[in-house]
């Protein structure tokens, strides 16, 4: 088992096995990056890499995880996007019982 060096925002340079590492790879764009709990602060660290810190850690032993960009990327997109005042909206809408059901009944209805 291979021990790594990395480094946390908080903690500066730290050490760990290849167990405690992952690689994440988005199959889409080929963009990676590698991840690790801190082993002194716990705190998530997530950082860029390219493909020759990749290939440099799955030979040390790191995991790697594929993975594809959500589907909702690929949707058409219609209307105005929603601001602040819709947000606001919408919360008052499910606050008020009998308006969140006559609404619901107004789509179900078309």
């Amino acid at each position: 088992m291979a021990t790594i060096r990395a480094t946390c925002a908080d903690c500066g340079d730290v050490e760990m096995t290849s167990d405690d590492v992952i690689v994440r790879v988005c199959v889409d764009n080929g963009q990676g990056a590698y991840a690790f709990r801190c082993p002194e602060c716990t705190m998530a660290v997530s950082k860029p890499a390219d493909n020759r810190v990749i290939e440099l850690l799955i030979a040390s032993g790191v995991r790697l995880d594929r993975w594809h960009l959500p589907a909702e990327l690929d949707e058409v997109r219609a209307g105005e996007p929603i601001d602040h005042d819709d947000l606001l909206d919408f919360h008052r809408l499910l606050t008020d019982e009998g308006r969140l059901t006559a609404e619901m009944g107004r789509l179900v209805d078309g």
